[in-house]
């Protein structure tokens, strides 16, 4: 009897324990990374020469920790980088477009 006594009401915590729902607390969403590209302060260089100067200043100015210059035709890698600025730029070395990734 002493048994079922600690016993039955032991088992029943267990299974009930068991049962019960964890608190899920939501993840933080990951800070900023540094170097995250802001391509809108880059927009200065719209129209200039692809210069190295020219690119160091677009890339200093919208945050990104690399540039890259891109000539029509030309192959790139399709990766997606937060922190890259990708400068599109005419047959005459001519800035067209600037965008982040």
């Amino acid at each position: 009897m002493t048994f079922k006594r600690f016993f039955v009401p032991a088992a029943l915590a267990c299974i009930l324990s068991a049962c019960a729902q964890q608190q899920h607390v939501p993840a933080m969403p990951p800070p900023p990374m540094a170097g995250q590209c802001n391509a809108a302060a880059a927009q200065f260089a719209l129209g200039g020469t692809a210069t190295t100067a020219l690119v160091e200043e677009a890339r200093k100015r919208s945050g990104a920790l690399t540039a890259r210059v891109i000539a029509p035709g030309q192959i790139v890698t399709m990766e997606y980088s937060a922190q890259r600025l990708n400068i599109d730029v005419n047959a005459a070395n001519s800035v067209m477009n600037l965008r982040c990734g």
